[in-house]
């Protein structure tokens, strides 16, 4: 076995234990977030230096290809930008407890890089279970009422979802003999009831990691007890894992004989239409800014399987299932950037103000110019409107369906996308035109101006200059599975 094609992970596992090590021997307990920050480096160095290796380890079980290398530069950034932005509120939430709060980030974030590295069935549920338990407990991290209830609730339905991935998981082993994606995908040909209870069941167990309706309903109340940089880690990094998990498995584990692949594509399709319409929906009733992200999330979670469908060649036998997939990774990367940007911005509001009520954001622009500017700026890149990156991640997803055949599922997309806009730009227009509930300033430290920096520049990088975008795109092309 050569380490160096899991030097990634080991060498974020060693970070994690440094900082929790660090914590028992330093009393100036602020090194410990620049520590669990700037460490991220050497992951990064590492995962960069594996870039163009297409090789297995642990007997088959861990691909190292650029799929999978994406997917861990994509998790190194979200955390670092996460604990970069959240300094200051560690310092004043999580004072005594930081290097466990750090460690467990750090922790979840090995277990979603293990999970976009999965190629066996029995790895994927392991690396899952190792993020999921570091975020239980982060979620009830504050342990007051609404987090020790919101991580209850995490705990409780996560343990179904995980029961009911598992059960899938069985049933295709049990029918294929093998818990290897590139074995089953060549053994599992026989039509029978039982292949497709098994592939519903493990699609079921990860719409609950992506938050897609109907296995939803933990995300709000979630999200709105959770810290907020937990918040902000679960509402991205999780999503993009589920995404990874989700094409690994059925592009190379289910995408043959057809008409599987068009059974799974129809299913998601569904889902993709209920996701975003009882997102977008809900989300115009909600006065609590991170129950307005969460079931934002949601809808942003049904775009993202709209590429899915592109998997689908009944109707299209020329559709190039390439392009959905190229679609959701470019799609990952900007609303990762965009929705970091705008919980980065509550934090820091949330912090001076102590509420998330939408209500208390009203005239921010003259307290905190940046701050409402930049908010409004992701906002506009989660609708979907140029010049912004979130508006070239819809398109590409959208076109990846229409080749596919799926222009009604665009035309309920599209429609959806209007309908976002009116809860987005509702918080626009009451940041800009209400008047301000106090007079006092917000202020922001540079760790977490520069967080919302790289947000901003990233969302109008990639939405303005062609070039950037089709680089990024060229390189995409190169991590297709």
């Amino acid at each position: 076995m050569d380490l160096h094609l899991i030097s990634p992970e080991l060498s974020l596992l060693i970070l994690a234990i440094v900082v929790v090590g660090l914590d028992f021997v330093v009393k100036n307990k602020g090194v410990l977030a620049i520590v669990g920050t700037l460490g991220l480096v050497i992951p990064l160095a590492f995962t960069i230096s594996l870039w163009g290796t297409d090789e297995a380890t642990f007997n088959g079980m861990l691909a190292v290809d650029n799929f999978a290398l994406f997917f861990k530069v994509l998790f190194i950034g979200i955390t670092a930008m996460v604990l970069t932005s959240s300094w200051d509120y560690i310092c004043a939430k999580v004072d005594r407890f930081r290097g466990e709060f750090i460690a467990l980030i750090l922790l979840s974030a090995l277990g979603l890089m293990l999970m976009a590295a999965a190629r066996e069935m029995i790895t994927i549920y392991v690396a899952l279970e190792l993020s999921s338990m570091s975020l239980y407990a982060l979620v009830s991290f504050l342990k007051d009422r609404k987090s020790t209830e919101s991580g209850i609730k995490y705990l409780l339905l996560g343990a179904i979802a995980s029961a009911t991935l598992l059960y899938g998981m069985v049933l295709i082993y049990g029918l294929t003999g093998s818990t290897e994606l590139a074995a089953i995908s060549t053994v599992i040909g026989l039509r029978e009831p039982a292949v497709l209870m098994g592939v519903i069941l493990i699609a079921a167990g990860f719409a609950f990691k992506i938050s897609a309706v109907p296995f939803h309903m933990w995300a709000p109340d979630v999200y709105e007890g959770a810290p907020t940089p937990v918040t902000a880690y679960l509402s991205v990094a999780s999503k993009a894992a589920g995404f990874a998990v989700i094409l690994r498995i059925f592009l190379t584990g289910f995408s043959s004989p057809e008409w599987l692949l068009n059974d799974w594509s129809m299913v998601f399709a569904v889902l993709a239409t209920v996701t975003m319409t009882v997102g977008n929906v809900v989300a115009l009733w909600q006065t609590n800014i991170k129950r307005l992200l969460a079931y934002s999330g949601i809808a942003q979670a049904g775009y993202l399987m709209v590429g899915l469908t592109a998997a689908n060649t009944m109707t299209v036998p020329d559709a190039n299932p390439a392009a959905g997939q190229l679609g959701i990774m470019f799609f990952l990367a900007v609303y990762a950037l965009a929705n970091l940007g705008a919980f980065i911005v509550v934090i820091a509001i949330s912090n001076k103000t102590g509420s998330e009520e939408i209500s208390d954001f009203s005239g921010m622009i003259k307290r905190a110019p940046i701050l409402a500017l930049v908010l409004a700026v992701c906002l506009i890149s989660l609708t979907g409107i140029p010049p912004t990156a979130g508006f070239i991640g819809k398109l590409l997803v959208f076109s990846a369906a229409m080749e596919a055949g799926m222009l009604w599922l665009v035309i309920i997309a599209v429609i959806n996308s209007v309908i976002a806009a009116f809860y987005y730009f509702k918080v626009v227009k009451i940041m800009f035109i209400g008047e301000p509930v106090s007079d006092d300033s917000i202020p922001s430290s540079s760790a977490l101006r520069l967080t919302l920096a790289v947000s901003t520049v990233g969302v109008f990088l990639l939405g303005i200059y062609p070039r950037a975008v089709l680089q990024v795109l060229d390189i995409l092309e190169s991590m297709m599975l």
